[in-house]
């Protein structure tokens, strides 16, 4: 299969922030344009027009199920992973009587920042896991958190969407299993790009986002494990089986049920053909430039997602600022951490808390790939570091 997208032979457009938002399959905009064009009717009325969006939706649902062994009614549409995370973490302590969430410094801020205003409204305690200095999840001290009579929930993101740490998902989640706590795991990084038994890993809810494979932006699911108790977010109609009011976002819930479609149809080529450039870059990497530190578990092919890594350059404190702007010049696009925090000032929340005073003065970068990626557009950007690395 060919993946490359068409650029100009000199490639000087080269898109390497997937891990922010990818680019979307020619195969979904076709899905949505033709939903738009034909599946105008709101999915509440009762008419033949609501019954063929009714319809569609419901079909999406049970496919999308199938992907991870679950009911149907398991799965709830979102606008997207902070929703998702929002829902659970919320009602978890609204409506479950969860006192007590454990979790890590390195999570999403869609995780942090919902705990830190529960903790204002609930008071709730939170306990914080302790990671090595490459940012894993220390298993020994999570399960003496798990030791207590309160209601807890556990939430651990599958994938860090910095440093590509992965997590042992399944024994996290017998570990909470095994001591009656609820198990919620920010899984946008990972869905679409993994397959995921949940028959055979006893999570309790997961948050996933269209966008992350190649689908469209503003719409994800959550899944709800049933007999959770969960609780709406959203109030108003009862779209969502309660879940979540709101007239559904017909031809984006189609984009998201094409692209996870294409995503698990083609795993085993597409993701061989992202691992295969995420070996060459690191194997480029140690080679031409061998100042370069990968940071977390990012240039571990075991413990990291293949789909980026996350590098600290010897770059001086002086130079670091303007780094991502040369490389923007050279049209190479990429992101000092997540998307979801540019332009913040201070530095990024993950390395803080495994890079050294020191190592965070240089510039650390993450460049994140795709099946639209080729090892072409790699040795350009090696061209490039090397220029601006020896400048």
């Amino acid at each position: 299969m060919y993946f490359c997208c068409s650029k100009e032979t000199n490639m000087k457009q080269v898109y390497f922030d997937n891990a922010a938002t990818t680019q979307i399959r020619d195969e979904v905009i076709d899905a949505i344009t033709t939903s738009l064009k034909n599946n105008y009717g709101n999915a509440s009325s009762t008419h033949s027009f609501g019954r063929s969006s009714k319809s569609l939706i419901e079909n999406i649902r049970k496919e999308i199920a199938s992907y991870f062994n679950v009911s149907a009614g398991e799965i709830v549409f979102t606008s997207g992973g902070t929703e998702a995370d929002n829902l659970v973490l919320r009602s978890a302590v609204r409506d479950l009587d969860v006192t007590e969430i454990i979790t890590s410094r390195i999570e999403h801020h869609a995780i942090l920042h919902t705990i830190d205003e529960l903790i204002k409204e609930y008071g709730i305690t939170v306990m914080y896991v302790d990671l090595d200095t490459n940012g894993m999840i220390d298993y020994n001290h999570l399960e003496s958190l798990l030791q207590s009579n309160n209601k807890q929930l556990v939430t651990l993101m599958h994938i860090n969407n910095e440093i590509g740490n992965k997590l042992d998902i399944s024994h996290v989640a017998n570990l909470c299993k095994s001591n009656s706590a609820l198990f919620h795991s920010d899984m946008v990084q990972s869905v679409g790009h993994y397959t995921l038994d949940l028959q055979d890993i006893p999570i309790d809810f997961l948050a996933a986002s269209s966008h992350k494979f190649h689908g469209p932006k503003g719409v994800g699911f959550c899944f709800v494990r049933k007999g959770s108790g969960l609780k709406p977010l959203i109030f108003g109609g009862e779209q969502e089986r309660g879940f979540r009011a709101g007239t559904e976002s017909v031809h984006n819930i189609v984009g998201l049920g094409e692209s996870l479609k294409l995503a698990y149809a083609n795993l085993e080529e597409e993701s061989a053909y992202v691992k295969d450039l995420k070996t060459y870059f690191i194997s480029k990497v140690s080679k031409e430039l061998p100042d370069v530190a990968f940071n977390g578990c990012s240039g571990d092919m075991e413990n990291s997602t293949y789909t980026l890594v996350n590098m600290c350059l010897p770059v001086s404190e002086e130079k670091s600022a303007m780094l991502l702007f040369q490389l923007d010049l050279k049209g190479i696009a990429c992101s000092k951490g997540s998307a979801c925090q540019s332009g913040a000032s201070e530095s990024s929340h993950v390395l803080s808390e495994i890079l050294s005073p020191e190592e965070l003065k240089k510039p650390s970068v993450r460049f994140s790939f795709s099946i639209y990626n080729t090892k072409e557009e790699i040795d350009y950007l090696i061209d490039v570091l090397k220029e601006l690395l020896s400048s």
